[in-house]
């Protein structure tokens, strides 16, 4: 019989987790990491030069050439979102430390999240639940 490399995975510690993507500026810091690794790029035109600014606690990035506005967020599962990203980060972080399947409704509860919300964010982690995992 074959070893389950899921089970023998290498795994990210609470504590670990909570010091990476403990606060809300944390998370969004990885999000800004993963979506532009190297620097900004406009969605629209690919332009580099941008500038940003705040409104209503949420960071914009507009591009010089063609003034399109965009958050790190948005055109993510995260765009819509009312939930804060520390519970997002930390509901990804379960699903992909658990080494079998875990349901949406334990989910939810461990999150503290409504779980209608742990539905829909359910069938999109279990599509993209190993590129989480490289993430994370």
């Amino acid at each position: 019989m074959s070893i389950n490399q899921v089970q023998f995975q290498k795994g990210l510690s609470m504590v670990k987790f909570m010091e990476r993507y403990g606060t809300e500026e944390k998370c969004h810091a990885a999000l800004v990491a993963s979506r532009w690794p190297e620097r900004f790029r406009c969605p629209c035109c690919g332009d580099e030069r941008h500038s940003t600014f705040v409104r209503e606690k949420r960071s914009y990035w507009q591009c010089h050439r063609c003034r399109h506005q965009t958050t790190v967020t948005a055109g993510t599962i995260f765009e819509a979102t009312k939930l804060p990203l520390t519970r997002w980060f930390l509901a990804m972080h379960l699903m992909t430390q658990a080494k079998n399947n875990v349901s949406a409704p334990w989910n939810s509860s461990a999150t503290l999240a409504a779980t209608a919300v742990a539905w829909a964010g359910y069938a999109w982690f279990q599509k993209t639940r190993k590129g989480f995992a490289d993430v994370l």
